[in-house]
């Protein structure tokens, strides 16, 4: 792999069901991208499709009734294109995934150490013996005590946060280059997660992981985040470094996210109004119905193409597009490339890392 080259880069995602209303489109477009080493959020109230996208990166969605068209690459190489063969190959070994739930992703017929042992089979080909010596290593390494004597008890005798830990030891048991966490401190109590937040960060340095993390909580995209992807209804409305968009946040949605906050002299409550149908998304910025902002000009034609307001740092609003006004949204007028200036018809706009 180029040593320019991200670890994965998502471009044009879009991921449909089939459904008896209709087609539904949970995912609709999207671009993205991880380094090795590095943290990238993506963030969003539920049903904003950040699952789906995530999910959609290994095809662990069920085809049909979901449809995958885009490009996906891992280390060069495009995921979507691969046959399951060698898809498998990667998926749980150079990525693997952790899911929200460990209590429904654990199966309770069997013995935690039994469980983590068949992954490692799975992925490597080694002795019952030596499998049982890797999975007391793992269970000790994500912080289980007593790991050995751990070994043989069932998943009902473990508390919330040992089933998260347990489900990040068979996460590892690949060695994963890129790990996928899909909300997994959701459930878990405030200390609990401070705990997990803090092994994931120390494991990532241990094992030079990527990690995309899914949540919604924007407290722990602070404590976590190198880069964050705003979804809102199947699109990107906004992407880039941590600090910039928790310094500046430039689309009306990543603001009203922020504004929930108690750290930002918010209620925490939510946002008014609600996600827009995914049968039938509105035109124009998906946003707008619920937008305080929103022009004539939001509500027409296809969702606002990307402008880079900075370095590193993209909005899809029109009032960053040419001829827009972001003081409007209480935000600064950017020339190309994030430079100072009028937005004019010669902004930067297109795809960019994120």
């Amino acid at each position: 792999m180029a040593d320019d080259q991200p670890l994965l880069e998502v471009e044009d995602l879009k991921t449909t069901f089939s459904t008896d209303n209709g087609t539904l489109t949970a995912v609709d477009g999207i671009d993205f991208s991880v380094d090795t080493g590095e943290t990238v959020c993506i963030v969003g109230e539920s049903g904003s499709g950040k699952t789906v996208a995530t999910e959609s990166v290994t095809r662990i969605i069920n085809t049909p009734p979901g449809e995958i068209e885009g490009t996906v690459r891992y280390k060069g190489r495009d995921l979507l294109s691969l046959p399951e063969s060698e898809l498998r190959q990667i998926r749980g070994n150079e990525i693997a995934h952790i899911f929200q739930n460990p209590q429904e992703a654990m199966n309770h017929c069997y013995t935690v150490g039994w469980q983590i042992t068949e992954a490692l089979q799975i992925h490597q080909d080694v002795s019952d013996e030596e499998a049982r010596a890797k999975a007391v290593d793992l269970m000790d390494r994500v912080g289980i005590a007593n790991a050995s004597s751990r070994f043989d008890d069932y998943p009902h005798e473990f508390s919330g946060g040992q089933k998260q830990r347990v489900m990040i030891a068979m996460a590892l048991v690949g060695d994963p280059d890129l790990l996928i966490a899909d909300e997994p401190t959701t459930a878990l109590d405030v200390t609990v997660q401070a705990q997990i937040l803090k092994l994931l960060n120390d494991l990532q340095e241990e094992f030079e992981m990527g990690i995309l993390f899914v949540t919604h909580d924007l407290g722990v995209v602070a404590e976590i985040a190198d880069r964050i992807v705003v979804m809102y209804a199947g699109k990107v409305m906004e992407r880039g470094g941590v600090l910039d968009i928790f310094d500046r946040p430039t689309h009306p949605y990543t603001q009203q996210l922020l504004e929930c906050l108690p750290e930002f002299g918010g209620t925490g409550g939510g946002i008014p109004g609600t996600l827009p149908d995914p049968h039938d998304p509105p035109d124009g910025c998906r946003f707008a119905p619920r937008c305080e902002y929103a022009e004539e000009a939001c509500r027409t034609g296809e969702q606002p193409e990307e402008v880079e307001v900075e370095p590193g740092q993209w909005v899809s609003c029109v009032h960053y597009g040419p001829g827009g006004d972001p003081s409007v949204i209480g935000g600064e007028e950017f020339g190309p490339a994030g430079e100072t200036g009028a937005a004019d018809g010669d902004s930067e706009v297109g795809p960019a890392d994120d």
